[in-house]
């Protein structure tokens, strides 16, 4: 598809997942790196993969925010802009995306990872991955690439009207005394020993939500630790909910800060792992609705967007 040659390539990527329980061996063998998962981790992933209705929406909600956000940079830049997706794990891979906006005539791009906190595992792979692409095409596009958001004001903005809004789902008796906990991915312990700034990110996110939201209360966790021998990143989520519960804590808001999609690790890890742990502990319990494709965090991403292209060396597109 030839494109004008004032037409802005928007490129979001997402981590992918499979469509449907056939594809859950090669994704998870592609995620291992060539090294397909045991018969017992395939069949527990399986079995969550059921429990949440056979499939994630989040290749759909992905493809939602590309193209809700190209429309609103459009009409911001005045002029057009094309939306692409580019998956980590899954197809539309990132390479193969990247090769067809080359073949598309796409002279200039913005590259945005659906990864608000920035890790040399998460969004430095991503960019990895674009560049490859680029190589692989034998031609030039110049890319503007996103490194961090994680304190963009609209983003921050969004999280806290929904931390508000969690916290009326928890009975009245337990909203005074509830505890926020802000969640993101959990990674290997390794990367702080690099200087990676993810950990700092995320508790940088949870203050900014927490001072917009007015709480009192609060702290950061992990979830969704890899099934490895290695050291993951902690406190994972469920321990955090024993703990809070045993302290006399009456209620818990779980905010998936470092995810912007409903996908498995939601559905999964925070509506039933963290949930059946809140109800065994005694603890009440609500999980701030996902960001997705609403308006207002559609409104953020344009603007982090068109952010990072004003000023490409600083800001949004930034390192810290």
């Amino acid at each position: 598809m030839d494109r004008s040659p004032d037409t802005l390539g928007l490129l979001i990527m997402a981590y992918g997942t499979p469509e449907t329980l056939d594809d859950l061996e090669p994704y998870y063998t592609h995620i291992r790196g060539g090294r397909p998962p045991s018969p017992e981790n395939l069949a527990e992933l399986t079995e969550r993969y059921r429990l949440i209705g056979e499939r994630s929406p989040l290749n759909v909600i992905t493809r939602r925010q590309a193209v809700g956000t190209a429309q609103r940079l459009a009409a911001r830049l005045g002029r057009p802009v094309a939306a692409y997706v580019g998956c980590k794990h899954a197809r539309p891979f990132i390479q193969d995306t990247v090769r067809r906006m080359v073949r598309d005539g796409i002279r200039e791009a913005v590259a945005l990872v659906m990864a608000p906190q920035y890790s040399i595992m998460s969004v430095a792979a991503y960019h990895k991955a674009v560049q490859e692409g680029l190589a692989s095409a034998g031609a030039g596009m110049d890319v503007t690439y996103v490194d961090h958001w994680h304190l963009h004001p609209g983003f921050v903005a969004a999280l806290a009207r929904r931390v508000r809004s969690a916290l009326l789902e928890l009975p009245p008796a337990a909203r005074d005394g509830a505890v926020v906990v802000f969640t993101a991915h959990s990674l290997p312990q390794r990367i702080l020993q690099q200087g990676d700034p993810y950990d700092r990110h995320l508790k940088e996110t949870a203050d900014a939500v927490a001072r917009e939201a007015g709480l009192r209360r609060w702290q950061t966790a992990y979830q969704s630790a890899g099934m490895t021998s290695d050291p993951w990143l902690g406190p994972d989520i469920c321990d955090v909910i024993r703990d809070l519960a045993a302290e006399g804590v009456p209620g818990v808001v779980v905010c998936p800060a470092g995810f912007v999609a409903d996908h498995l690790e939601v559905f999964y890890d925070l509506d039933i792992e963290a949930r059946d742990a809140a109800a065994e502990a005694g603890i009440a319990f609500a999980r701030t609705a996902s960001l997705n494709d609403a308006p207002d965090f559609l409104d953020a991403l344009a603007d982090i967007a068109a952010g990072a292209l004003a000023a490409p060396a600083a800001g949004a597109a930034g390192r810290a």
